[in-house]
């Protein structure tokens, strides 16, 4: 069973200034609740680290199409499967549309109970209106990053079958003390290890 969630936020920066700090994502956890850090091992990856409904978990995403100004459009490679795109619209008088579309699997007993709470949609919400007051308060971007990946390859809003390398993975971690990353057959990965906030 999959999950769709669809939000809005208008922000009072320009499209361009609201753009540059989304593609920030190391900063992410300022603004985005339950997720404890990601972080960018290239160009078009990223590890995420987030509680979901009370369980620890991470997953590496794939940026699948990223268009300066206008869109991140993302599919999970493994972990708990995701995928979705963010779109930036300019809204006129200096404003901007930021638009997310998620569809996720929820997996175990907690997360299906916290998907029939509309858990996941309420803290997007929640998130994108932290989004609006992190830039709004200081009317500038922290960065920005102005490059493009696989622009115009027609991807649209990747969903969950977009993410089916990562069906099955639940990624969840059993233990908070224990290495983030990449795992292979000694339980250490090929991947850093992702510092835990």
């Amino acid at each position: 069973m999959t999950t769709k969630v669809e939000k809005s936020v208008t922000v009072g920066v320009p499209v361009s200034t609201a753009y540059n700090q989304w593609t920030q994502f190391e900063e992410f956890p300022r603004f985005m609740d339950g997720v404890e850090s990601v972080t960018q091992l290239g160009e078009d990856r990223l590890q995420w680290v987030a509680e979901i409904a009370g369980v620890r978990r991470e997953w590496t995403a794939r940026i699948l199409e990223q268009v300066p100004d206008r869109k991140v459009a993302w599919a999970a490679e493994e972990g708990a499967t995701n995928a979705g795109a963010v779109t930036f619209a300019d809204a006129g008088a200096g404003r901007a549309v930021v638009h997310l579309e998620l569809e996720y699997e929820p997996e175990g007993f907690l997360e299906n109970v916290a998907d029939k709470l509309h858990v996941v949609e309420k803290r997007a919400e929640g998130d994108l209106e932290r989004f609006r007051d992190v830039v709004e308060s200081t009317g500038y971007a922290t960065g920005g990053w102005r490059g493009s990946i696989r622009e115009g390859s027609g991807v649209g809003t990747p969903g969950v079958e977009d993410a089916a390398s990562s069906r099955g993975d639940s990624g969840t971690v059993d233990d908070p003390a224990a290495p983030v990353g990449g795992r292979d057959d000694d339980g250490y990965g090929d991947l850093p290890p992702t510092p835990v906030r």
